[in-house]
């Protein structure tokens, strides 16, 4: 994986939950069927409430039309991010729709852990609340080894989290490849 992810952040704000990131009624789909499991990227974030605690920005939509992967790849959020439901599909829904990282204040346990587990995308937390400086369509940039994010629209840089175990886990494509390849497990 490289040192650094760059791209287009989409703000969010506090208790988005599983159902929000992927609704219920769409989890009818093949996670490994490669045609099949672009739907989770389409109906990524599509349920989301236009109001404060929701879309930010007058309800910018996460994915355009009929495509299923959106042009931001950093999600902004504020706390308890992923709450509700402990399905893997939202994090996944998220992965297949482009999205590399998070970054929140707090995040709800089963969703960090299926983030991390799967091997989905890079869970960080913030070290304070970015969802209200940071906008939806800024270019920021997370630097893996500094434990950073850079708002490169306005220049601002934010401390970051460390990571501690979990960046390998992720980059191995998750827990069970890292146990494989670290010599766990055969």
């Amino acid at each position: 994986m490289e040192s650094r992810i760059t791209g287009k952040a989409y703000v969010l704000g506090n208790n988005i939950d599983t159902d929000q990131i992927i609704p219920a009624e769409h989890l009818v789909y093949s996670l490994s069927d490669e045609e099949e499991s672009k739907k989770y990227g389409h109906f990524a974030l599509s349920s989301v409430p236009v109001n404060e605690a929701g879309l930010p920005n007058g309800g910018i939509p996460f994915i355009e039309g009929e495509n299923w992967q959106a042009e931001y790849r950093i999600i902004i959020g504020g706390s308890n991010f992923g709450c509700g439901s402990s399905r893997e599909h939202a994090p996944f829904a998220l992965q297949k729709a482009g999205v590399k990282a998070i970054v929140a204040e707090s995040y709800a346990r089963i969703f960090y852990r299926n983030s991390v587990d799967g091997g989905f995308l890079i869970p960080y937390e913030s070290t304070q609340k970015l969802n209200n400086v940071i906008k939806t369509g800024d270019e920021v940039e997370i630097d893996l080894e500094n434990n950073s994010i850079t708002n490169l629209t306005d220049g601002k840089e934010y401390q970051l989290k460390e990571l501690g175990e979990v960046l390998p886990i992720v980059e191995a494509g998750g827990v069970f490849n890292y146990a494989r390849a670290s010599g766990m497990i055969s």
